[in-house]
């Protein structure tokens, strides 16, 4: 018979359940999905991370960006990027000026960044109170830009690509958003999207998040011993 240990994990007074089976950490993905403890967990560790940094616990300018990837033949809701020739999914995601995730959504490929955006935005309008400036790419150029103010009350930069350069160009401010992206890519389950709902490959997004911000609080307590 399989060895079950059951436990709970206390964050900030909130208790998540958890199963142990054969020493291997496994947690009940639909429970904390559905009651969005990832974001939570992702909201607390991102506060504490920018005071341990020197900052305020909420950022006042954030960048957004978005990154496709194949889907496998798992079940699901995806689309095509003619942009990107992608079939699959975007990872649409917003983070602040160090590179922290403040959300992500994750929705179809064939969704334009424009649309998209708004999905994001959304969803965080009243969670960042300090929050005034976002930088994004030429993609999210137009009409974008006065729904941002009009209905967040921020103003959305555009940061374009200098004519004169050709190859390769790093960004001022957009670079952030690309290096977090990095981050998460170093997870071989983010590889690819292989999740049946989009709400679990926004959950796995987030606990690769969760895992990289515990390390660098970890680098920080060991550094002040």
């Amino acid at each position: 018979m399989p060895s079950f240990i059951y436990c709970v994990l206390v964050v900030h007074g909130v208790c998540y359940p958890m199963i142990f089976l054969h020493g291997k950490q496994f947690t009940i993905i639909s429970v904390w999905r559905n009651d969005r403890v990832w974001e939570h967990i992702n909201a607390v560790l991102h506060s504490e991370l920018r005071i341990a940094y020197g900052r305020k616990p909420d950022p006042s300018a954030a960048i957004l960006d978005s990154q496709s990837v194949k889907t496998t033949e798992t079940p699901g809701v995806r689309g095509y990027d003619a942009s990107k020739k992608v079939k699959g999914r975007k990872r649409h995601i917003l983070v602040d000026t160090i590179g922290l995730l403040m959300i992500v959504v994750v929705h179809t490929a064939n969704i334009q960044d424009r649309d998209g955006a708004k999905l994001v935005l959304e969803q965080v309008k009243d969670s960042f109170p300090r929050l005034k400036l976002i930088w994004a790419d030429a993609g999210y150029s137009g009409q974008l830009i006065d729904w941002v103010n009009s209905v967040c009350g921020w103003i959305l930069e555009i940061v374009k690509r200098s004519d004169d350069v050709k190859g390769f160009q790093v960004l001022p401010r957009r670079w952030v958003v690309e290096r977090t992206f990095g981050w998460l890519g170093r997870y071989r389950r983010l590889s690819k999207d292989y999740e049946r709902l989009t709400e679990s490959s926004q959950a796995f997004i987030y606990a690769a998040m969760i895992h990289i911000m515990i390390k660098r609080m970890e680098r920080i307590k060991s550094s002040t011993k």
